[in-house]
């Protein structure tokens, strides 16, 4: 099971602004990568890494996404992104069994639940989901599948009340079992890459007890 220690975003600010967010993600290096290829079929494994970072009121998190394929079909919240080409962090803040999936495409749009797993996980209230910050270089309009060597990152900002299944007022010294994720179900190269491995015979990330750790210092 991989560990992460995620360190404190080196800002004076309460809620600082998404650039200087960006910015801050970057100064922490290479980070981490979600290469793993769990699946024979289907073996293309687009180039991706992710930086996280915690605050007083939200936890930071930026990709990193080189790929052949990119896709933005959808706009609106909760919507399936996951169709395009997508992003997810998986979180479970206490041991209960429940767990939050965030997920989102190229322009930001963002697709969230919660559950014990697939089959009762629930999208959340989009009011709750449009307070999640982003900051994307793929712009806000949607797209068509466009092809090439191509770039795009992705930065969000995630309140603690968000989780709002759970009492998250201070990360310090906390534990989070979480796993990311990147895929692209209806892309020209469909794929299914994670950080920590998933043992099942077919994709599916809704899996809880393959969450690796992210531990808040």
């Amino acid at each position: 099971m991989r560990i992460i220690e995620v360190t404190r975003l080196k800002t004076d600010k309460h809620i600082p602004p998404m650039a200087e967010v960006s910015a801050r993600l970057d100064e922490l290096g290479e980070g981490h990568e979600i290469g793993t290829v769990n699946w024979q079929s289907h073996t293309y494994r687009p180039e991706v890494r992710f930086n996280i970072a915690w605050g007083e009121r939200e936890i930071y998190i930026k990709y990193y996404v080189r790929e052949n394929h990119v896709k933005a079909e959808k706009s609106r919240t909760n919507e399936m992104v996951c169709e395009d080409s997508c992003v997810e962090f998986f979180v479970a803040p206490e041991d209960d069994g429940i767990y939050y999936n965030f997920e989102f495409n190229p322009i930001g749009t963002a697709l969230m639940g919660s559950g014990h797993g697939r089959h009762d996980s629930v999208r959340t209230d989009p009011g709750l989901v449009d307070g999640i910050r982003r900051l994307t270089t793929m712009g806000h309009e949607p797209f068509e599948e466009i092809s090439g060597k191509i770039e795009w990152s992705l930065t969000v900002a995630i309140p603690l009340e968000t989780f709002f299944r759970h009492r998250v007022e201070n990360l310090a010294g906390k534990s989070f079992r979480a796993n990311f994720y990147k895929c692209g179900d209806k892309l020209s190269k469909p794929h299914f890459v994670t950080w920590n491995p998933v043992k099942t015979e077919k994709p599916d990330y809704h899996r809880p007890e393959y969450f690796g750790t992210l531990k808040f210092v």
